[in-house]
């Protein structure tokens, strides 16, 4: 008698290994988001921790604190012109090629940052670092939700930029952590070292990722047009470049004003770090209920912080108190300006997305030229009190033309023409 197909033995085993099947491609699905979230943190970390050890890499290379401080200028002015543009020259080029051409040049940007014989050499390497800033802001999120079916997009692209978050609020203190055991080159060393396990693991897990669509420059164009995007894209200016003209020096101003040791500076920055995490999340919450009132909360708690600064004293408590404002305000940043973006533009996410990329890092490179200026000629008090008020004007800009429709009604009136 012939069997039936539910006891075929071959057949049986065809059915009951679909779950596995299935499963074994979830994981590596998820592992290969992973790997795009490490791989993000690794080049966050990057970017921010020249701020952590800003006193040590400018003593070690012989030039001055405001000079030291185009690490942090340098990238962000290239990272501002790569993200449009490496998006549009990209084409349809299969994202797992850019994705582990970026990984591999952050690795070799680490390297060289971390055996640099001279500030010249590390300007190199820092360049190289504002590639794959550019790069990685503008292709992991969507690539991370190709990825994985469509009802856990929200969750991939979640899961990416916590990498982002955590590198931001957690990547100076623990650049600074590192450089006080062991110098700042071991930091550098360390950061190449997870960005070469990230390469290792996607090049294991990737799969293809072609692209959706091609992205053209007229694309780009589309956030310019809508009056909260305008908005948003000006209060960044102000409210970025007012924070990094201060940021990029907070390890020296725990260290000179406040009169801090090595050990203490650490500590502080590790709290920093903490409560900037925690405050990412308490954004999330907020943003919810409101965008504009997350961002102005942002602002005045970062521009009450750096003011404070300025009039508080000395000691540990005064600078515990600062620094635990400023990292809850840091922490609602980028929440609350992504969330802005994404509801001003909600028919064009990625060509917001882009534009909000250009705009930070036009204004993390500007507030830390400035930043850089003022320091030298003026000392490092004045260039708190200057980036209390641009934060103010970026503050007054959001409660006062921040008033405009939300998307839905951008939104609606685009669908209409």
């Amino acid at each position: 008698m012939m069997n039936s197909p539910s006891s075929n033995p071959c057949v049986d085993d065809l059915v009951h290994d679909k779950p596995a099947k299935a499963a074994r491609s979830s994981r590596s699905a998820w592992l290969a988001v992973a790997s795009i979230a490490v791989g993000t943190f690794a080049m966050v970390s990057t970017e921010f921790m020249p701020i952590g050890l800003l006193t040590d890499i400018a003593r070690g290379l012989n030039v001055s604190d405001g000079t030291a401080g185009l690490m942090i200028t340098m990238p962000g002015v290239l990272a501002a012109f790569a993200g449009p543009g490496l998006i549009v020259a990209s084409g349809r080029l299969d994202r797992r090629t850019v994705l582990i051409a970026l990984t591999t040049l952050l690795i070799a940007s680490n390297l060289l940052a971390a055996f640099a014989p001279n500030f010249a050499t590390m300007l190199v390497a820092r360049l190289m670092l504002g590639l794959c800033v550019g790069g990685f802001w503008t292709f992991a999120p969507a690539a991370a939700t190709q990825l994985v079916p469509d009802a856990s997009k929200a969750r991939a692209m979640s899961l990416v930029l916590a990498g982002v978050s955590a590198a931001t609020v957690l990547g100076v203190p623990a650049g600074s952590f590192l450089g006080t055991l062991f110098g700042w080159r071991a930091s550098f060393a360390v950061t190449g070292a997870l960005a070469a396990l990230v390469l290792v693991v996607q090049l294991w897990l990737l799969p293809a990722i072609p692209p959706v669509r091609a992205i053209g420059a007229r694309d780009l164009l589309t956030p310019l047009t809508r009056r909260m995007a305008q908005v948003g894209l000006l209060a960044v200016l102000f409210f970025i470049a007012g924070h990094f003209a201060a940021y990029t020096y907070l390890k020296p101003l725990l260290q000179q004003v406040f009169g801090l040791a090595p050990n203490s500076v650490s500590t502080l920055l590790l709290v920093y770090g903490a409560v900037g995490f925690i405050g990412t999340f308490i954004g999330g919450s907020l943003v919810a209920r409101s965008v504009r009132g997350t961002t102005l909360l942002a602002a005045l708690m970062l521009a009450t912080a750096l003011l404070l600064s300025t009039v508080i004293g000395s000691g540990f408590a005064a600078g515990a108190v600062v620094v635990f404002i400023w990292g809850v305000a840091f922490g609602l940043i980028p929440v609350a300006l992504t969330g802005w973006m994404m509801e001003a533009v909600p028919d064009a996410p990625e060509a917001g997305q882009a534009l909000l990329v250009s705009g930070f890092q036009v204004a993390i490179a500007s507030g830390a030229l400035i930043g850089g200026v003022t320091v030298d000629n003026y000392g490092i008090s004045s260039a708190m009190v200057l980036s209390g008020v641009l934060v103010l004007i970026a503050a007054l800009i959001v409660g006062t033309l921040g008033r405009a429709r939300g998307g839905a009604a951008a939104l609606a009136a685009s669908s209409a023409k």
